[in-house]
């Protein structure tokens, strides 16, 4: 029976080495069970998914040129903040006059990096910030052309509906929208 009822010695022809290793009793074996982890699923993080109020959803990320074309998309979760993605956003294209965001886009952090790539930040400030900065109000009513490259991306079912399990996959149907929304 081997050495884990202290019976004697193991027969070498059967088990061998991986006798010895065995737990006396199969019940307690160390790899058994439910995974340790925090609660989630595996894998969400990576996938774009997350999160918010209405559930689990994903956000999408764009810059917008003058027409409103879309020129650089990212994805996250849901409970992603939108200033950190600016920053990650506005490096993957050459530096503008302007940028226009909404309330959303108003921190120190954004607008220093947008004073260092020369670019006039056009958003407005919110309403607990202690020292105002000055935006010109004629223009920020032009970012209704922003807001309508996304209403035509969300034209798109598979878009306004993420049936994608992998967030490449629904990256590259949001690329081709917006490709195909380029020309239209």
């Amino acid at each position: 029976m081997g050495t884990a009822r202290h019976l004697g010695k193991p027969v070498p022809a059967i088990g061998g080495e991986r006798a010895r290793r065995r737990h006396a009793n199969d019940r307690l074996h160390s790899r058994q069970g439910a995974p340790l982890g925090n609660g989630r699923k595996r894998g969400e993080q990576k996938q774009a998914i997350g999160r918010s109020r209405g559930g689990r959803n994903t956000k999408i990320h764009a810059l917008a040129d003058v027409k409103g074309r879309l020129i650089a998309i990212l994805l996250t979760g849901g409970e992603a903040h939108d200033c950190p993605v600016a920053k990650r956003l506005i490096h993957r294209v050459k530096p503008a006059k302007r940028m226009m965001g909404d309330k959303a886009y108003d921190s120190a952090e954004l607008r220093e990096e947008l004073d260092k790539r020369g670019t006039k930040p056009v958003i407005p400030n919110r309403s607990n910030r202690k020292q105002p900065f000055r935006f010109n109000k004629r223009l920020y009513k032009l970012r209704w052309r922003v807001e309508s490259a996304f209403n035509r991306l969300k034209d798109f079912r598979r878009i306004a509906t993420r049936y994608d399990r992998l967030a490449r996959n629904y990256l590259a149907s949001v690329c081709l929208v917006a490709a195909l929304v380029w020309w239209i």
